[in-house]
């Protein structure tokens, strides 16, 4: 085939070139991030996946798609990149394992002003990783090159697809009064509230990446760029030793407020003991210097708490236990009665 020579369209901002040559250095990393069932490599028009269905009774399809937020602003001022790769995957991961569902694969979406390295490698190289960890295909992507559309900024979005048994759809439908929630630990952001995290310490108290704080333990930039969690591991173990896992929250923008009533039957509340899991440095570093009323720090953050699992009572005990031995920290925080549908957090 013959190569067309012309400077035009890199003249305009659009550098096809090194976007084939930094793909090409990425097809051996991506290798490792398959499922036996991909029919072929990354680089087609459309990725190949062929279910076996010989392993499924009745198989449901679970979809999500999703970004990494202003998280990335932070990432670029530190000049990192390779943890937002596992923030957009496990966030995509746990949006889908809340309903019970096996990730099965993942496509990204990286939309930039002007394409660079190391940017790209890092990027793609944690979404491997982190496919590659879950045991969950990295099928395909897309990278859009656009000049004058996002200047030096650039966007990240990734598509999940997972498959779960029809009877083992974890709905909520059967939290009732006397479940008990358990709270399973955050490392510190994941991916929601950047916006208000970057005003209140870098606008409002003038800090900077750099700046290291005795209650951090670290540096603002390393407890801000901490990536998202993957829970999928607790939940697996969780299905596979069959507890009755009735209900699934994952804790992201909105908080507990908003998130955990997606779940709940029109019937119940859940009161939730703020001081039963410790919140993290960071989350009352921005809450006390911005000022930032209780209520709206449970809405905004997830204050610690990663997702919440509804289990009945007698069961409590066993989810903590199956929590703590996949190694997330977890414990009881809270408990379901008659309401309707609304969070307290005392």
């Amino acid at each position: 085939m013959n190569k067309i020579r012309s400077n035009s369209y890199k003249e305009a901002g659009v550098d096809i070139d090194l976007a084939g040559e930094l793909l090409g250095k990425m097809k051996k990393k991506f290798e490792k991030a398959r499922r036996p069932e991909m029919l072929a490599p990354i680089g087609g028009f459309g990725g190949l996946f062929q279910l076996d269905l010989k392993k499924y009774k009745n198989p449901v399809m679970v979809s999500s798609i999703d970004g990494v937020g202003t998280k990335l602003m932070v990432a670029m001022m530190m000049n990192q990149y390779y943890s937002i790769g596992y923030d957009i995957v496990n966030h995509c991961i746990n949006d889908i394992s809340v309903q019970g569902a096996e990730p099965l694969y993942f496509l990204d979406y990286i939309g930039i002003g002007k394409l660079r390295s190391p940017l790209y490698e890092e990027v793609l190289t944690g979404i491997s990783d982190a496919c590659h960890e879950a045991g969950c295909a990295l099928l395909g992507g897309e990278t859009a090159e656009m000049p004058g559309m996002y200047g030096d900024d650039f966007d990240l979005v990734g598509v999940i697809n997972g498959i779960v048994e029809k009877d083992q759809i974890i709905t909520g439908e059967k939290i009732k009064p006397g479940h008990i929630a358990i709270g399973l630990a955050s490392n510190g952001l994941h991916t929601n509230g950047y916006s208000l995290a970057r005003r209140v310490l870098f606008q409002q108290c003038g800090y900077t990446i750099d700046t290291e704080l005795k209650e951090l333990g670290e540096t603002i930039g390393e407890a801000l760029l901490k990536p998202h969690i993957s829970y999928w591991p607790a939940v697996k173990k969780a299905m596979l030793k069959k507890l009755p896992l009735d209900g699934i929250a994952h804790i992201t923008g909105g908080g507990l407020y908003d998130n955990v009533p997606r779940i709940l039957p029109k019937n119940v509340n859940v009161v939730f003991d703020s001081k039963a899991m410790p919140v993290p440095p960071i989350f009352s570093l921005i809450v006390e210097e911005g000022t930032i009323a209780r209520e709206e720090a449970y809405r905004v953050f997830n204050m610690g708490i990663g997702m919440v699992w509804f289990v009945p009572e007698k069961s409590a005990a066993a989810a903590v236990k199956v929590c703590t031995g996949a190694g997330f920290d977890a414990d009881v925080i809270g408990k379901v009665v008659k309401g309707s549908r609304k969070v307290i957090v005392e």
